[in-house]
């Protein structure tokens, strides 16, 4: 079948425009050689001119980014190789960093850490694209904390709150919930305006499927994009994961949107760092890791905050998970993470095995900036509140002995005990911020005193229903707020008796 003759036409024009544009000239490239190959590490010579975080090209299709120049060797990190990828393929300088495509076309999908989609679906239709790595937003463009970015967990939203553009640390061991955490944070976006990016690191197949189902039964993938990197891929995806879901986060906050970004998980990221550095053949420092473990994170994480008017009024809000052992909080990388972020949910395995969910430690837990950010009214009756909570637990101490105490310790220990009960709560079922502050003012004016703790349950659940039908909202009068939490325990009660 022949051509049409517009688009025949159309090639002999473009054609001849690009013979009269040619001027014939001296045109000198560096043509270079791998040496070595494996474990997702190429060796390479004759690339003099090669400089850090630029992307090659090789002979057989294969991709990679370098990494680490030595004399005469460069070191480089496989992005993507094929079966015949072996030593002597020769490769090509692009001149180019590595990047990725943003924008709201991503919003819903699922991506590996170059902007390509695992979820089925076309690529991304978008025209914008991110570096990968970026210098952190200056100073002067920064503005204050003040706003709250709610997680719809009781103990969170009230002790240990979260303002829009903070790097809160969730730390613990593994299987006691941090993952659950960061999910119904994410879930509790719903209809508040914030966009997510939640990033798996070398995670198993089972859990990405599981994270992805779980957000997909909530609705959450609606506002959530998603960048995996599987425990199968290749060691340089996996280490570029955490900044390409950076980069997605970081394009919408210089749009003046909020945004919240989930690093799913960090000590899994710095093992895999330290790995690609052994086979780089980088020093190794504490625990084996490189030298600059601490300037990776920091770079990563320095690039969460909230920008002032000028520069859009636009949010990222970073909650990076870190793994203990055993508990050990004041381990490498956790201790570093620590001094990076903006506090940390402390996650205690001896809290889980007691049952109380989430198992956060207050004790050990600590926002330095999110109460800035939290709505006077909650502040307030959260203040109370946990006053009561933290000389409960300096209390709970005598019980163990079997000690007689006085009525007003008693009192203070019984006082805690139901506490810690209304603070239990089921994963994946985040509450809006009216319902904490409609408990919290049925706790601290005693209207759930006398209450065992094994019939709170009923109590919470009326509670919850009655800020569903009411109209009153966190500026309300106090005092309307006590005669409507009254009359739903009220009401409750009556219906517990019949």
């Amino acid at each position: 079948m022949s051509e049409p003759a517009g688009l025949k036409e159309g090639l002999l024009g473009r054609q001849a425009r690009w013979l009269q544009s040619y001027r014939p000239a001296l045109r000198i490239s560096e043509r270079g050689r791998v040496t070595s190959v494996g474990d997702g590490i190429a060796w390479l010579e004759g690339l003099p001119s090669a400089a850090m975080d630029e992307i090659l090209e090789f002979a057989d299709g294969s991709r990679a980014v370098v990494f680490d120049l030595t004399e005469g060797v460069i070191g480089a990190v496989l992005l993507h190789d094929t079966e015949s990828l072996t030593a002597g393929t020769t490769a090509l300088r692009t001149g180019r960093t590595l990047s990725i495509p943003v924008g709201d076309d991503l919003i819903g999908r699922i991506i590996d850490p170059l902007g390509a989609p695992l979820d089925g679906r076309d690529p991304p239709a978008s025209r914008c694209w991110q570096p990968l790595e970026a210098p952190s937003p200056a100073i002067t463009a920064r503005d204050f904390v003040h706003d709250p970015l709610y997680t719809g967990l009781k103990i969170v939203d009230t002790m240990i709150p979260i303002g829009k553009g903070q790097r809160q640390l969730l730390i613990g061991d593994v299987g006691l919930g941090r993952s659950s955490v960061a999910l119904d944070a994410v879930i509790n976006q719903r209809g508040q305006d914030v966009l997510c990016v939640y990033v798996l690191i070398g995670q198993k197949r089972s859990t990405v499927v599981d994270t992805i189902d779980t957000l997909r039964d909530h609705g959450a993938l609606d506002y959530t994009t998603l960048v995996v990197a599987e425990a199968s891929s290749l060691p340089g995806l996996q280490h570029l994961a955490p900044y390409a879901g950076c980069a997605v986060g970081e394009y919408w906050m210089q749009q003046g949107r909020h945004v919240l970004v989930v690093y799913d998980d960090l000590s899994t990221h710095a093992r895999i760092y330290r790995e690609l550095s052994l086979l780089l053949r980088r020093p190794p420092g504490r625990e084996a890791y490189p030298g600059d473990i601490f300037s990776v994170h920091a770079r990563l994480l320095e690039r969460a905050t909230c920008l002032n008017a000028a520069n859009g009024g636009g949010s990222m809000t970073a909650l990076p998970i870190v793994e203990t052992k055993l508990g050990e909080i004041a381990s490498y990388i956790p201790t570093n993470l620590i001094s990076i972020t903006d506090g940390q949910i402390y996650l205690d395995r001896t809290l889980f095995s007691a049952g109380f969910r989430p198992a956060i430690d207050i004790a050990r837990s600590v926002s330095r900036i999110g109460g800035q950010a939290q709505h006077p009214r909650i502040r307030e009756e959260a203040g109370r509140m946990k006053l009561d909570y933290l000389q409960y637990l300096e209390l709970e101490a005598f019980t163990r002995f079997g000690a007689r105490l006085e009525a007003t310790m008693e009192a203070a220990i019984e006082r805690g005990r139901l506490l810690r009960e209304v603070l239990k709560q089921d994963r994946l079922s985040p509450l809006p911020a009216r319902y904490q502050l409609a408990w919290l003012v049925a706790f601290n004016d005693g209207l759930l005193e006398g209450v065992e703790p094994e019939r709170i349950a009923p109590l919470l659940e009326a509670i919850g229903q009655g800020v569903r039908e009411t109209s009153l909202g966190l500026d309300s009068p106090r005092e309307q707020w006590h005669a409507a939490v009254a009359d739903w325990l009220s009401r409750a009660r009556r219906v517990t008796r019949a």
